[in-house]
């Protein structure tokens, strides 16, 4: 039943490719308080750390910039970068991934800047012995610094009647402009090849964050706890030939009140004579966050390098103000094996997004 549900959902979508590009669940609201990236796959730890290792490679390294709202307002900025390193563990074909993800986000006037430091690892445990079915689970957790700049935050009590005037109390009551606290994540994930094949795969997993419920607040009184988020994922990459692809996959978001909706697919075509190791590899599709921005994303392979480039085009209440415009998103990613005698280039079958 399961072979006959893949096989029928891999023909449905090489038929339908343009409407799937578009397609996603519907949610009520589009909002979240952590950071987010349009290129949320090419930053699986801060979707969940059981997602760590998924990829061709005993390293990885990658980087996302975003830059969004530059056309109403100062611009958000944010970075990411994470590291994994992969090897397999005892006699079986199990195997282990260890990693950091560093993430950093400036918002607003007053220069709101986040700064996280999180390392990660995660273990993968093989449920057959053709190493193609994995559960997978990780953690991760670490240190996180805010802080706003108190010379650039202005008030209504500096307003003198005729306008402005600097030299008045802004009327905050505020003791610090900065703080810190320590945070965490743990997620589960399940990874398999589709009846045995080499190249279409699948997989689920369920991330929780902030299970410690950090205070998050410059002010001390009543104290503000980060809500937990809980983050839903799935993807499956199926094959047209042997020289063409597709890739689907999503998120759902939930953190407090608020929740998110993102998923989309891409097309992906390889360039040269060999199949297997193909000179380049071009994909290009398109992602909807729900109520909020459609996404075009186009990403070039060129062994053992990728990069990546997206652009959100605005759909919310906000686009008559933005005119449409979002943001942009730059990635670049590094993965590739060791010549080392543990490498995991025989070792493991991981399916790769």
């Amino acid at each position: 039943m399961t072979l006959n549900f893949f096989r029928y959902l891999k023909q449905a979508t090489i038929k339908t490719l343009p409407v799937l590009i578009m397609f996603i669940c519907c949610c009520d609201k589009a909002y979240s308080q952590d950071p987010h990236f349009s290129q949320f796959f090419e930053a699986p730890l801060l979707r969940n750390p059981s997602l760590a290792g998924l990829f061709a490679g005993d390293i990885r390294f990658q980087m996302v910039y975003r830059n969004q709202w530059q056309s109403i307002t100062n611009p958000y900025q944010t970075g990411s970068i994470n590291f994994e390193y992969k090897q397999p563990v005892g006699r079986g074909n199990d195997f282990l991934t260890a990693g950091f993800q560093i993430l950093y986000d400036k918002a607003g006037i007053t220069n709101f800047t986040t700064s996280n430091i999180y390392p990660a690892i995660n273990f993968h445990k093989s449920l057959n012995d053709e190493k193609s079915k994995y559960l997978s689970f990780g953690v991760m957790g670490g240190y996180v610094q805010r802080r706003i700049d108190q010379s650039k935050i202005t008030t209504n009590n500096q307003f003198d009647g005729s306008g402005y005037n600097p030299a008045l109390s802004d009327g905050e009551t505020l003791t610090k402009y900065n703080y810190h606290y320590w945070d965490g994540s743990a997620g589960l994930s399940f990874n398999s090849s589709i009846a045995g094949s080499q190249t279409d795969y699948y997989f689920v997993g369920i991330g929780y964050h902030h299970f410690n419920t950090p205070k998050n607040s410059f002010y001390v009184n009543p104290p503000v706890e980060l809500n937990p988020k809980v983050v839903l994922s799935a993807g499956v990459n199926l094959s047209i030939n042997e020289m063409s692809f597709i890739t689907l996959q999503g998120d759902y978001s939930k953190q407090g009140d608020y929740n998110e909706m993102i998923g989309g697919a891409t097309y992906s075509r390889k360039i040269g004579d060999n199949y297997e190791t193909p000179d380049y590899i071009i994909h290009f599709g398109g992602y909807l966050r729900w109520k909020d921005a459609f996404i075009p994303v186009i990403k070039l392979d060129y062994n053992p390098f990728s990069v990546a480039f997206s652009y959100d085009v605005n759909i919310s209440t906000l686009k008559a103000a933005s005119q449409s415009r979002g943001g942009f998103e730059l990635s670049l990613t590094y993965a590739g094996f060791l010549d080392r005698n543990n490498t995991t280039k025989n070792a493991v079958l991981c399916p790769k997004f």
